[in-house]
């Protein structure tokens, strides 16, 4: 397999690791506030990657792209209070829907208005299966509730994933991929190192604690973003946030195979249309002239 048909692998399986981490959460410790496990994550991940740049001697500060690396920073850590707050207001199933729903449709107008790409008939075919997937997935309780409050978090939380994906696929242009995710994690672990001290951790230095957190830093974060950041070398922004709906997918999965959740013929429906919506985008991908697209420094 050539270089070109393995990045894309590379988003997937990044997906795939992301949509442990609900199955992980549900075995940390009952104090453990979401936001602050948000918080270890990242704190893990990106100290652990910066730890590895470091010691490969790896670091290089010479044209760093200063800018452009606090902007997806900020993307980074916003995207964990607004997402876990939008679930707690308005819901799982609304939360989860439009925060991981809006984020392919705002990569790909971010994408379209910054690097002046138009996104593919097949994209959009793609991206419309599998929203219509996860919206299946999850909408099939009858008791559900939208607040205005929760829906804007939820909008803010995708496009604070959308945003820190287009940024992050142009410094990895100008640096190396272990090096952008290192330095980015963690600027955003301390962004939100706050939460640390406002929220309980007692919880992190139990035996459940230590391995949920070791989990969700090394695996879902630190090895999770490296390869997506691998991935974004040569798959566009908006494709890799359409293949990164694999979350949900693998989330679901587990639900049913590990904590023994039940699903409905409509939820059975909207898996099946997540996968064959996630296999029609992958299945081939074209190869990408980078030099043949104009860039607009965000």
């Amino acid at each position: 397999m050539n270089k070109e048909k393995r990045t894309p692998i590379f988003v997937l399986v990044a997906a795939i690791l992301w949509g442990t981490t609900g199955t992980a959460q549900s075995f940390a410790p009952e104090l453990a506030h979401p936001i602050a496990i948000g918080a270890a994550r990242l704190a893990i991940g990106g100290f652990s990657l910066m730890a590895v740049v470091l010691l490969t001697k790896g670091m290089t500060f010479k044209n760093w792209p200063v800018k452009q690396t606090i902007l997806a920073a900020v993307c980074m850590a916003c995207y964990q209070p607004l997402f876990f707050s939008s679930v707690k207001v308005t819901g799982v199933a609304i939360g989860t829907v439009i925060a991981i729903g809006s984020a392919p449709i705002l990569s790909g107008a971010i994408e379209w208005a910054f690097a002046k790409r138009m996104p593919s008939k097949k994209w959009w075919g793609a991206t419309l299966l599998s929203i219509a997937g996860c919206i299946l997935l999850f909408l099939n309780d009858g008791s559900i509730q939208v607040d205005p409050l929760g829906v804007l978090l939820a909008l803010g939380a995708g496009l604070s994933f959308a945003s820190y994906t287009f940024i992050s696929a142009e410094l990895g242009k100008q640096q190396s991929s272990l090096v952008v995710v290192a330095v980015v994690f963690s600027l955003s672990a301390i962004i939100l190192s706050p939460f640390l001290v406002i929220y309980d951790m007692s919880w992190i230095v139990k035996p459940d604690g230590v391995l949920v957190s070791l989990h969700l830093g090394l695996i879902t974060t630190s090895l999770a973003y490296y390869l997506f950041a691998k991935g974004l070398l040569r798959v566009p922004s908006s494709t890799a946030v359409t293949l990164s709906l694999a979350e949900p997918l693998t989330a679901a999965m587990l639900g049913i195979f590990l904590l023994n959740e039940s699903m409905n013929i409509v939820s059975w429906v909207g898996l099946f249309l997540l996968i064959f919506g996630i296999v029609f985008l992958i299945l081939p991908m074209k190869k990408i002239d980078h030099t043949k697209i104009k860039t607009v420094n965000v």
